[in-house]
Parts: C-alpha cells; structure tokens; sequence
C-alpha cells in the first residue's frame, strides 16, 4: 500500500511539532509513602517534521505507548522519548502527561483522613543535539488572606482561593509529596477535602494569623527552591481567585540556577 506520509510536503515548511493529544492512559507514579501510585493520565506525544515529509505515522505513537504499558514513570521517560524519535525517525520528541495524584490528608484537629487530589504534569523532551529535558509541574490549590484587608479591618479579613503552579528542573530526584508540602506550608492555608467544624475553626483562624500577598508566596517558595541544591531551574506561578474584586491577582518567578 502506498505510504502517503512518506510523499513529498505541502510546501517547503518543517513542523517543530507534530503527533497525537489527549490520549488517555494508565501510568504508575512514584509515591513517596507507598512506593507507586497507579493512575490515568492524559498524554501528549509530539515529533518534529521535516519539509520532505507530507505527515508522520500517528499509530507509532501509540506503538511506543504499547511497548511501555505498565512501565511508564518518571525515571524512563527519557527511554520513550528516545524510542519515539527512532521509531519515527525524527530529530526531537515531546511528551507531556498529566494526571491526577493523591495524597491522604488528616483533618488538623479532628485528625479524619481524606484524599486530596494535585493536578500534575511531567514535560519532557529528547533533542537529537541537546539530549533529554525534563520538569516537573505541580498544581497545589490553596487559600491566603489579605495582609491589607487584615490591617485596615477591624474585626475581620477577606481571603481567596488560590492555585499555585511550581515547575523545576532537578539534578536528583524530587518528590511530588515535597513540592506540594512546600507550596501549602507557604500559604496562609492549605486546603482539605474533609473538615469537621473544630477543623473549619482551626483553618479559618490559622489563616487569619497567616496573612499573604500572591507576591508573598511566590516569593516564600521561590526562595525555598533557591536553597534546594537538587533543583537546577524552577518557576513558580500563583494566582488569587478573589472574592471581593472582578479580576484575580498574579505573581510569577523563574530562576535558571545554573546561570
């Protein structure tokens, strides 16, 4: 049968990416409590193409997928990558998952368990020239209170929901549990999946003691990353849904460690 991805381009253009999105698939996670967490996530395998060639071999994709079921992690990523550009005979790979990881959480006074879960993402990347590339990206929702609504009320204090995205580069391995605790014990709160009223009491004041602007918080974490030799690049995104303002606030920090 004719191969039509092999025949000539549209046009003298080469497509840094190109492949399959959203494919959903089952994945283990290292857990740093119970060694892996099994999970499904939703991937994304690109490769780039050169003008010559009219489209790439979109089941190959899948192929590769196939070849690592069950062993699809962390620590082979950079396998899959490599075994995505041969088999499709490309120059560089891209593969993005995201999943959903959970962690159980005990209620501060209470002490009831509950599962909380992080939106999560490994990113990584084979260049045939540069090598492998790989970060870490972790969602941990969270709740601050305002300084400035603290200092001018008399008997109260307006707080948001806030999400707070940590990206990082690392030279030795870092735990997802550690990213996330790093992020909640830098807010005014953490937040939790199952509360009793002593729990909600706790919280609500605990934040109310723990006041934070959005650049507080990057800057908290920013400095903790700055500290930690294992993490050679990081970025650290925080956005405040407010709840007494139509818009929300921002703050954003990035640092290239080995420069």
């Amino acid at each position: 049968m004719i191969d039509m991805q092999n025949q000539p381009g549209l046009n003298d253009l080469d497509i840094d990416k190109v492949g399959v999105c959203d494919v959903t698939y089952p994945i283990d996670v290292l857990d740093k409590r119970s060694e892996k967490q099994s999970t499904t996530a939703l991937i994304n395998m690109y490769v780039d193409l050169p003008r010559h060639f009219k489209g790439t071999h979109m089941s190959r994709f899948i192929e590769v997928l196939n070849q690592y079921r069950g062993e699809i992690t962390v620590r082979n990523m950079g396998d899959i990558l490599r075994e995505i550009a041969r088999s499709l005979e490309a120059k560089s790979a891209h593969m993005e998952l995201g999943f959903k990881y959970f962690v159980e959480k005990e209620a501060p006074v209470s002490k009831a368990k509950s599962l909380m879960g992080y939106d999560c993402r490994f990113i990584g990347t084979y260049q045939e020239e540069t090598g492998e590339d790989f970060v870490l990206e972790v969602k941990v929702p969270v709740m601050n209170l305002c300084p400035c609504s603290k200092e001018i009320s008399g008997t109260a204090a307006h707080n948001q929901r806030s999400e707070v995205t940590v990206q990082i580069r690392f030279s030795d391995f870092v735990w997802i549990e550690d990213v996330i605790e790093l992020v909640e014990r830098s807010a005014s709160s953490d937040l939790y999946a199952l509360l009793k009223r002593p729990d909600e009491k706790y919280v609500s004041e605990h934040a109310y003691d723990n006041p934070r602007f959005v650049e507080d918080i990057v800057r908290i974490i920013a400095k903790e990353l700055v500290l930690d030799e294992r993490v050679t690049w990081f970025s650290v995104t925080s956005k405040n849904f407010e709840s007494i303002h139509n818009h929300n606030a921002y703050a954003f920090i990035e640092k290239d460690k080995q420069k």
